[in-house]
C-alpha cells in the first residue's frame, strides 16, 4: 500500500519563546513534550505534540541574530514560519519539484543526527509557504 505524504508540522517563529508558551501551553492547554536546541539551524524548539502524536506544532526562537529564522522574524514578525510534509522519498519528491521547475532552498536533503532527512522549498515556488519535507528513518 503506498505511503501518502501527511503533515509532519507547522513551526511558528517567534522572539521569546516563554511568552509563546504562556500562551501555546498555559492557555491553550498543549502538553510540551520537549524543549531543544538546534545548533545547525541556531533554534531553541519546542514541541508540541497534536492529537495522537503524529503531527505537532514547532515553535521556533532564534539563538542568533544572523540565521534565517532571526531574518524571517525581523522582517515579518512573530508567525507561522513553515509547514512540513513527511514523505516516504525525499530523493525522489526532491527530483519531481526539481523537474517542475521549483526553486529548492535545499537541493540535497541534510540528514539530522537521529537519521531523519529534511529539505526546503522555497516559498517562492509553494504559493507563498515556505515549505520542509521530511522523511524520518524506518526506526522512527
Amino acid at each position: 500500500m503506498a505511503q501518502y505524504p501527511r503533515l509532519n508540522h507547522l513551526a511558528i517563529a517567534v522572539t521569546d519563546l516563554d511568552a509563546a508558551l504562556t500562551f501555546y501551553r498555559d492557555a491553550l492547554g498543549l502538553h510540551v513534550e520537549r524543549v531543544e536546541h538546534v545548533e545547525r539551524e541556531a533554534v531553541t524548539v519546542a514541541f508540541l505534540p497534536l492529537g495522537n502524536g503524529e503531527s505537532e506544532i514547532e515553535i521556533l526562537q532564534p539563538t542568533r541574530d544572523d540565521t534565517g529564522v532571526a531574518k524571517w522574524l525581523a522582517k515579518r514578525g512573530p508567525g507561522m514560519h513553515h509547514l512540513c510534509i513527511q514523505v516516504s522519498d525525499i530523493e525522489t519528491t526532491l527530483a519531481r519539484l526539481a523537474a517542475h521547475g521549483a526553486e529548492l532552498i535545499t537541493p540535497q536533503a541534510v540528514q539530522r543526527p537521529d537519521g531523519t532527512r529534511y529539505a526546503f522549498i522555497h516559498p517562492r515556488s509553494a504559493f507563498g509557504v515556505l515549505v520542509e519535507l521530511y522523511e524520518l528513518p524506518p526506526s522512527l
